[in-house]
């Protein structure tokens, strides 16, 4: 065992050295971009021919409840018939709502709502109609723009198709361990090939989207409620996490493995997984020895960690050497250790007095719910984390800030959302053991019935909108819709790759099988060499959406082929 710890941690050391190195170096450093026009922003020009200064805010159409901010003043026309301009840069990603008032008395002339396109030049002409107290806004377009989230269609579908049939299927079986995770001491005697599907599916957007996405909105995570394509792919990777608890349990219990034994590899790995995430998440050596002052706690490891142990924990104290009764009944203790947890989550939540906030608020803070609660961000989550880590060991840059100007430190990875992800990875746990008990027509059948079960509780908690349920979905928060959403996208994914690859076996799961049988290696690597070529070059435009998609899936086709030089060598890191 310290072996295998010593040789993990050394890896990871080693790596983010390497990575230290190369952001230290001048070829990586960001001083030697150049930039003329940057990506989503497009140039505004508004022409004031009143005779009044006129003061320019805005508000995104993304902001939920958020006051206007400020872009600029425009002075008074110089004369009759004269305009004086002022150029600003806007925003792309959103539509945005333009509010125009005179200065020095505050009053409102007009509001423009428009969604500009990317490097696009606009103007804005302000000017009185015959009446003079009649004010006219009209936008006009100066260059023609083109939809920079629709160009680069082709080029992501032709890499994409290529990586799969460069790839092609698999012509072999390799038995080892449902996850790198987890415990392998035995095969299991129904391999469940959907399972290594699923798990790299969700690894290989995850790697794109954590390599910058094409850096489009849509690949980044939202900023607070709602849903992107990067918020999918961790709940997924929990919830296949738990599958593999559940055939790696029973297959350990059947070869005669005690318990005890089983929990205590399970705490050795778990110690592991957290030690290796805490040194991906801190790279900084290249400033000097590491600070435990501003040490981030919380990640994507530790949360893994941390689920994995409690599930563990949860199905060796129920579970039986063999499944001949129904899961449902086989289960329904460790259901009230979950039901528990979800309670603590809720009482926490919506019941702990938060300084300065009122109770059960889930909003971001910053200049949400119309600026009246800057210093909130998260609730009682957010308040939590930063009593029991402190400020300085909690993500300092959160998704919040892009929207909504929040300014506290606030971590996704927080203690509050564990609760939730220990949930989504339990489900995962509950599935499995469906499917290994019932045939295949009945194990899809009652997986679909959890599906629209999960859908239904999350249409009930959220009211079927974004912002106005009682629980919105929620990334930052782990909120229980967004858990119930995600599971029952996940429920619904699951059952159509097990149906494809382990049922009728029409697909063989390559690419995403491999990546999937070598799940840690592919996302510590990914991770801590990022930096480096081929994952990342210096670009001719680093402006272009263009450039940084081809980047990305490149760099995210390397790591599946990787993992499929790994697989042809039986070579697979396990913890």
């Amino acid at each position: 065992m310290c072996v295998s710890l010593c040789l993990s941690l050394c890896l990871s050391v080693c790596l983010s050295l390497s990575l230290c190195l190369c952001v230290c170096s001048p070829v990586c450093h960001p001083r030697h971009k150049t930039a003329v026009v940057k990506m989503d922003e497009a140039s505004l020009t508004v022409n004031n021919e009143l005779d009044a200064e006129m003061v320019v805010s805005w508000l995104s159409d993304h902001c939920y409840q958020c006051v206007y901010q400020p872009l600029g003043v425009v002075p008074a026309g110089p004369g009759p018939g004269l305009t004086s301009s002022m150029d600003f840069t806007v925003g792309t990603q959103h539509g945005i709502t333009l509010q125009l008032n005179s200065s020095p008395v505050s009053l409102e002339l007009c509001t423009v709502h428009y969604h500009f396109w990317e490097h696009g030049n606009y103007s804005l002409w302000v000017k009185n109609l015959n009446d003079s107290s009649v004010v006219n806004c009209s936008m006009i377009t100066d260059t023609e723009t083109v939809n920079s989230y629709l160009r680069e269609y082709s080029l992501t579908h032709s890499l994409t198709h290529s990586l799969t049939n460069d790839l092609g299927f698999p012509c072999r079986t390799v038995e080892t361990a449902t996850d790198t995770i987890l415990p392998g001491p035995a095969t299991p005697s129904r391999r469940l090939r959907s399972l290594d599907t699923f798990r790299g599916l969700s690894l290989v957007v995850m790697v794109f989207v954590n390599y910058g996405g094409g850096r489009y909105w849509f690949f980044r995570h939202e900023s607070w409620n709602g849903l992107t394509v990067a918020d999918l792919v961790f709940p997924w990777f929990v919830f296949i996490m738990g599958t593999s608890i559940s055939l790696s349990v029973s297959s350990a219990l059947r070869c005669g493995l005690s318990r005890f034994s089983l929990f205590t590899k399970a705490v050795w790995r778990s110690v592991q997984l957290f030690l290796i995430g805490l040194l991906i998440i801190n790279p900084n050596y290249c400033q000097g020895p590491l600070s435990w002052d501003s040490l981030r706690i919380p990640g994507v490891l530790q949360r893994l960690a941390f689920s994995y142990l409690v599930v563990v924990s949860l199905d060796l104290c129920v579970a039986w050497n063999s499944l001949d009764n129904l899961p449902f009944l086989l289960y329904w203790p460790a259901w009230l250790c979950v039901v528990v947890l979800e309670t603590v989550w809720l009482c926490l939540t919506f019941l702990l007095p938060v300084p300065d906030c009122p109770s059960g608020y889930l909003g971001p803070g910053g200049i949400g719910d119309m600026g009246q609660y800057p210093n909130c961000t998260g609730g009682a989550a957010g308040y939590v984390d930063r009593w029991l880590l402190g400020e300085n060991h909690i993500y300092q840059t959160p998704s919040s800030r892009v929207i909504y100007k929040s300014h506290l430190p606030f971590d996704p990875e927080g203690v509050l959302g564990s609760i939730n992800s220990v949930l989504m990875a339990f489900l995962g746990l509950q599935v499995t053991a469906i499917i290994i008990h019932y045939l295949a027509l009945s194990a899809v059948s009652l997986v679909s019935f959890f599906c629209c079960l999960s859908g239904i509780i999350s249409a009930v908690l959220t009211k079927c909108s974004l912002n106005e349920g009682f629980i919105p979905i929620n990334k930052n928060l782990w909120s229980l819709s967004y858990v119930t959403t995600l599971a029952c996208f996940a429920l619904l994914l699951l059952v159509l790759i097990y149906y494809t690859v382990d049922v009728k076996r029409w697909w063989s799961g390559a690419p995403f099988y491999y990546p999937g049988m070598n799940s840690i290696l592919v996302y510590v690597g990914h991770e801590v060499l990022e930096e480096y070529f081929p994952f990342r070059w210096r670009m001719t435009d680093s402006q272009s959406h263009a450039e940084h998609l081809t980047q990305n899936l490149l760099a995210t086709s390397c790591w599946v082929l990787i993992s499929f030089l790994l697989y042809r060598k039986n070579i697979f890191w396990k913890i």
